[in-house]
């Protein structure tokens, strides 16, 4: 299709507000309060939504319609009783299928789970639904949230509403389809090497990847690292606030957590760049890029421009990240499922199985080698971020790609070596550590969404979110809705 009838057959947010589905999580949880929706309505709106839509998309893969009719029956009760409300009352919220959920089955897009259903919630979606989030299902994932494509042999592809011949990205690509349709308002997911931005990026809604700690995983079995963590999705930079809100928050159970409360995301979004300096990538050492991309990222330059910002072009060197995040994520991929590959040998997908092999084959002086590289990214990128106070760079290296395919074989002539040397525009950020946004920054010729990747200082979450919020609201880009829509 070609870029104006993209946009011709997507629709404005502003036009179509009269429908619950497409209301933003911040207005919907203001009418709701207000009395003026209940949480009955907004449940039926996108339970009716999901039945219309998600046939085409697939993103949504189990659906607990009861369970979420007597939480939002209890939700409207409570009100009426005049109960102290959470940030989320009322708000119908999807979790990704590699979050445990009491009650409600969690395949971690895995046949061996296919029908497990567990006893206890994960952290962060008891924290959603302490907040008043009624949980309406689960989003689809790759295989163990493996790769930035998300397909998997429980329930198959989700597909890109902008193009439904392209994939969605990954791995929280459920998550992104089912906000960029209007299926849910609240979406979570999680982080190892983009998979809260690059579906973000390539659904046109926005992914945030928070400094790990901020949303804690008090289960992760190794409970220092630094590579995984939990986040949510959003179709508005100011709605991820509110639910990073109800989300964030310190737990005794991690050592890496945050001591700062949620509610500081709560905070008015304005404020000044007026002489902020902002660094502009290169080419990430040599990280091919798709010149749409990179075309469409580099045309923002002005943007910052705009908004008050001293932009000039500068990075660090990432190589210490082709050491430190391809061992340490091997390492944790044995140490998860070595066992179960071992009793199951043709239950994983061979690019996973692969890679848990060779976590199993890692040797200590390779281990320690990539722990120094990462510690040597980390104080170099700080060092870096002391002179700039925000990076820019592309969320993903190249549009949405055809959805059949697991993962592209070339960007620009560059044949990619493994499912994940695709994704190195997000998984060099990942070794850092540091928070990173991913923001709607435009559309290809033939109507394909790209991101622009806002990467900030170490702890300075919110400060990300400030500049992501300036950028949406300076290019609108994120008002547009996709044309399955």
């Amino acid at each position: 299709m070609a870029a104006t009838s993209a946009l011709a057959g997507g629709t404005d947010a502003e036009g179509s507000g009269s429908e619950i589905h497409w209301l933003s999580a911040v207005e919907m949880a203001r009418l709701i309060r207000a009395k003026r929706l209940s949480a009955r309505e907004a449940l039926a709106a996108h339970l009716k939504r999901i039945e219309r839509v998600n046939p085409k998309v697939n993103a949504i893969v189990t659906l607990a319609a009861e369970m979420a009719a007597k939480a939002a029956a209890e939700a409207d009760d409570k009100q009426a009783r005049g109960a102290k409300l959470g940030p989320l009352h009322g708000l119908p919220a999807a979790h990704k299928d590699l979050f445990e959920t009491r009650g409600i089955r969690t395949t971690f897009g895995s046949t061996l789970y296919r029908d497990y259903v567990p006893k206890e919630n994960d952290l962060i979606v008891d924290r959603l639904q302490a907040a008043g989030a009624i949980t309406l299902g689960k989003t689809n994932t790759p295989e163990f949230g493996s790769g930035s494509q998300t397909f998997n042999a429980v329930f198959g592809s989700t597909r890109n509403p902008w193009d439904l011949s392209k994939t969605c990205g990954g791995s929280s690509g459920g998550a992104a389809v089912g906000l960029a349709c209007g299926m849910v308002p609240v979406a979570d997911g999680t982080d190892v090497g983009g998979s809260l931005r690059n579906p973000a990026a390539f659904c046109n809604v926005v992914g945030f990847r928070p400094t790990v700690g901020r949303v804690p995983d008090p289960k992760a079995a190794f409970a220092w690292s630094t590579l995984s963590t939990a986040g949510c999705m959003a179709r508005s930079v100011e709605d991820l606030a509110l639910v990073l809100s109800a989300t964030a928050g310190p737990d005794p159970r991690s050592p890496l957590s945050i001591q700062e409360p949620g509610e500081i995301f709560a905070r008015p979004l304005e404020r000044s760049f007026k002489g902020v300096r902002v660094a502009w990538f290169k080419d990430l050492g040599g990280v091919p890029f798709d010149p749409q991309v990179r075309t469409i990222v580099n045309g923002h330059r002005a943007t910052f421009e705009s908004l008050g910002c001293i932009v000039e072009q500068a990075e660090p060197d990432f190589s210490p990240a082709e050491i430190s995040f391809r061992v340490l994520r091997a390492w944790n991929s044995a140490n998860k499922y070595g066992q179960r590959l071992e009793e199951h040998p043709d239950a994983f997908k061979d690019v996973l199985k692969e890679e848990i092999e060779r976590g199993l084959r890692l040797s200590g002086a390779e281990l320690a080698e990539a722990e120094a590289a990462r510690g040597q990214l980390w104080r170099s990128f700080q060092t870096f971020l002391a002179k700039y106070e925000y990076f820019i760079l592309p969320t993903a290296q190249l549009p949405p790609f055809d959805v059949n395919m697991p993962y592209p074989g070339e960007i620009e002539g560059v044949k990619i070596g493994s499912y994940i040397d695709w994704m190195k525009s997000c998984w060099y950020i990942s070794a850092t550590g540091n928070p990173a946004a991913s923001v709607p920054g435009g559309f290809t010729p033939d109507g394909l969404p790209v991101g622009v990747q806002i990467v900030g200082r170490h702890r300075e979450d919110f400060a990300v979110l400030q500049m992501a919020h300036a950028f949406e609201q300076a290019t609108g880009f994120s008002k547009l809705r996709p044309p399955v829509a």
